[in-house]
């Protein structure tokens, strides 16, 4: 599929290839970097049920890893909405590009955060909370999650920003330059492994910098381990603390130690 839409987007069509992520990212990783991104040719790869979205079928259907590996080939553009609004506008800008993307979404029922298709462009993020001190830069479909994080922490008298960032590559520098020098902590959340994932990239941001960054990065994310128990999306987040009582608990505890 993915070479057939290779050789497809070379004659000037826009193809989509649409299935479970970890199908379509591991089992034609092959594929994906000799056949479209070798060439720089046009195809839109589709994951769906993305992160733990799957966690009840075992490890075979959760994917952990693929903003690792999409993200590390030269020209592929890499994004994660945070919802099914976040998906149409990013399929457009998708459609209208000259490059390959790849789209990281959910399974379905996720909830809705935009009430309409929010403007999307590649590198740019959008603001779902305003705030201070604190930062959380949210990719994908967990940004509920971090709006309830942020909801708890100020309940303690805190006020923190929530970003969704949808373009994991590239990222947007612009956001990522004022928050790290007007904030103190600042939080990135995936469902993805904390190896080689958005949180990973966001550190090669930092440590790229000429001058050093005034905020302490904290990553949420999954462990470096394989989930071998039964349970649903909302368990398998719990186990990995994906939670918003573990996030904003992350963030006073990183808070406290720069007093």
């Amino acid at each position: 599929m993915i070479s057939l839409a290779a050789g497809l987007a070379s004659s000037g069509l826009r193809p989509i290839c649409y299935t479970i992520t970890p199908f379509i990212t591991t089992r034609c990783f092959e594929q994906i970097r000799v056949d479209v991104c070798y060439h720089a040719v046009p195809v839109v790869i589709v994951g769906t049920g993305s992160g733990l979205a799957y966690a009840s079928l075992g490890a075979t259907h959760q994917s952990l890893e693929d903003l690792a590996l999409l993200r590390s080939l030269p020209g592929m553009r890499v994004v994660a909405p945070a919802d099914a609004m976040e998906l149409r506008s990013s399929l457009r800008a998708a459609l209208a590009a000259d490059h390959p993307t790849y789209l990281r979404i959910g399974k379905k029922g996720e909830p809705v955060v935009y009430p309409e298709p929010p403007p999307f462009a590649f590198g740019e993020w959008r603001e779902a909370r305003a705030g201070t001190r604190v930062v959380l830069l949210s990719t994908g479909t967990l940004l509920p999650v971090a709006l309830e994080a942020a909801a708890n922490l100020a309940a303690t008298g805190l006020s923190p920003a929530v970003y969704s960032c949808a373009s994991v590559k590239p990222l947007d520098s612009t956001t990522l330059t004022r928050v790290f020098r007007d904030s103190e902590v600042v939080l990135t959340i995936e469902e993805h492994n904390l190896i080689g994932g958005f949180g990973s990239a966001v550190a090669e941001w930092v440590v790229d910098q000429p001058d050093p960054v005034l905020a302490r990065l904290v990553r949420c994310g999954a462990g470096d381990h394989f989930l071998h128990g039964p349970g649903e999306q909302d368990h398998a987040r719990h186990l990995h603390g994906l939670t918003a009582a573990a996030i904003a608990t992350a963030a006073r505890s990183a808070l406290s130690r720069r007093s």
